[in-house]
């Protein structure tokens, strides 16, 4: 059994050590996590603003989650560290400016910046947060590392423009990242777009290769129906047709796990189709003979 920690300061800053020690010195990570965990509850609600253990309470709180994230993220969990540390300051706008760092920069790492979209915003819009001397520093890796990824260009440039925390050399140098990953995002579209272009004309070439294959197969097989229709007349028409079909995938070798195969064998079968009905149609079966 744990021990029975008494809550304070003192209590968790000893179980803050010991987290410490588990991560770095013995790579114990989950009962790093534990005794964060630990710390964090024995520190209960906190001294109210001004108190006197008000700042070394926030020091020790802050420090147990920084533990704990890192802890987190070598256990590939980092999908919780959100939700972890939201557990302890139950809204984003409560974050101390090292744990919302911490949050941007893993959830960057791990290209997933999606996650951090509205809890930077909200910190960045509380005006609480805005006195402080890491606000600046926090809204520039926030547009780095959250809205540029995401392609959020208006919004970064209206960030930007309206942070008073920023001086003008900053700013510019801001806005100037801003247009170049704009540009950036621009060329990867045009790119994208003129590969797209290039690949239609090589889809109709092949597309047409595939097709005469067809309509070749297709005549060989109306001679052979039209020479054999005497003799097999009883037949029934599905199995020719399964036949034929099996044939066609034989010829046309497509592999139907392909995402790009997947358009060609849509019209192909529309071809088959109608190529079958041609095959059919001017067969006729024989009448019987008494």
């Amino acid at each position: 059994e744990p021990p029975a920690w008494a809550p304070g300061p003192a209590q968790a800053a000893a179980l803050l050590e010991e987290a410490a020690d588990l991560l770095v010195l013995h790579r114990d990570f989950a009962a790093a996590v534990e005794r964060c965990e630990a710390g964090c509850d024995s520190l209960g609600p906190g001294p109210g603003p001004g108190h006197e253990r008000c700042e070394r309470f926030a020091e020790v709180k802050c420090s147990l989650c920084v533990v704990g994230i890192q802890a987190l993220a070598e256990m590939n969990r980092w999908r919780e560290v959100l939700s972890w540390v939201l557990q302890y300051y139950h809204v984003p706008e409560h974050l101390p400016p090292k744990v919302l760092e911490l949050c941007i920069l893993l959830y960057g790492k791990v290209s997933e910046p999606q996650v951090m979209l509205e809890v930077g915003s909200s910190w960045l819009r509380a005006h609480a947060n805005q006195g402080l001397p890491e606000f600046g520093s926090l809204l520039e890796l926030y547009v780095a590392q959250v809205l540029l990824p995401l392609g959020r260009f208006e919004g970064a440039e209206e960030l930007v423009r309206g942070c008073g925390a920023l001086g003008s050399e900053r700013r510019l140098r801001c806005l100037g990242t801003i247009g170049e990953s704009r540009c950036r995002w621009a060329r990867r579209d045009e790119t994208r777009s003129a590969a797209e272009e290039r690949q239609d004309p090589a889809a109709e070439t092949l597309l047409g290769v595939l097709s005469q294959k067809l309509l070749g197969m297709v005549t060989l097989l109306r001679r052979a129906l039209r020479s054999m229709s005497n003799h097999f007349y009883l037949l029934p028409y599905k199995k020719m047709l399964l036949a034929t079909f099996l044939l066609y995938l034989v010829v046309v070798r497509l592999d139907p796990a392909s995402p790009t195969s997947l358009p060609f064998i849509y019209k192909l079968v529309q071809l088959f189709r109608q190529a079958w009905a041609a095959v059919l149609s001017p067969i006729h079966r024989p009448p019987i003979r008494d």
